[in-house]
């Protein structure tokens, strides 16, 4: 059973470090052919984007939005190692990790669960340690601007998971982009309810922000047990589509990479 610990020392500390972090994670789970390379792999290309970004001058504070992504990617870097490590991590992260083991679940699930994780708790606590207090605000513009990324990112996502699991296919001819539609909504809705939970971090003294973490923590966990069992009638539909899937992980993160 994991023991709570202090948190993990020697983090990146710029955005060429952390990119080089998430190699090393891709790198280790086609090695052990573990399902933990599958948000790795897409989470590389968002934090790819941001850089890219970053130099192209798209946001107003170059220099505060990195800042901001590697404190947000520091936060999925230190759950990992500790999970790894057999200390305990955030709940929303450890049953997420804890899942990577399971071999029934979609690769759309796996994702899902990792960005419940990772936006619905980690941005909002991210931007409050960018910018505390009043100052929250002036990241604003350039919280927003993530979005884009992550939207762009979809167009091209969506179609390597359709390649991986051809029954969403079916369902896309009969009522759309099903997948597609799934993670918009989850990743738009994750990070307005993340931006709102940072402005109620940023009003808080140090040991309630501790409480209301704790609290929202629970809260996400929550989403992810509906996520990973949503259901008989939806699982049942969901089993029928894993059948179908691409069963070899190491491929999975190559199409995801």
């Amino acid at each position: 059973m994991p023991t709570t610990d202090p948190a993990i020392t020697n983090l990146p500390t710029t955005i060429d470090e952390v990119v080089a972090r998430i190699d090393d994670i891709i790198d280790q789970s086609r090695e052990d052919n573990s399902r933990i390379g599958y948000f790795a792999a897409l989470y590389r290309q968002v934090t790819v984007g941001v850089r890219d970004g970053i130099a192209a001058g798209e946001f107003e504070d170059g220099k505060r939005m990195e800042r901001l992504d590697v404190i947000f990617a520091n936060r999925y870097l230190e759950a990992l190692e500790q999970y790894q490590n057999d200390i305990q991590p955030t709940k929303s992260w450890l049953i997420t990790f804890q899942a990577t083991k399971k071999w029934n679940l979609l690769i759309l699930q796996h994702l899902l669960m990792a960005i419940n994780a990772h936006i619905n708790l980690d941005l909002g606590i991210a931007a409050v340690e960018t910018r505390p207090g009043e100052s929250l605000q002036e990241l604003e513009n350039d919280f927003m601007a993530i979005n884009k990324i992550l939207s762009d990112l979809l167009d091209v996502v969506q179609d390597k998971i359709d390649a991986l699991s051809p029954g969403f296919n079916l369902i896309d001819k009969i009522g759309g982009r099903t997948d597609e539609a799934i993670m918009r909504f989850s990743i738009q809705r994750a990070r307005d309810e993340a931006w709102k939970f940072a402005n109620e971090l940023a009003g808080l003294n140090p040991e309630e922000q501790k409480k209301k973490i704790a609290e929202k923590d629970e809260q996400i966990e929550a989403l992810a047990k509906i996520v990973r069992n949503p259901g008989w009638f939806i699982k049942t539909i969901l089993f029928l589509i894993r059948m179908f899937e691409t069963s070899k992980v190491s491929k999975v993160i190559n199409v995801l990479f």
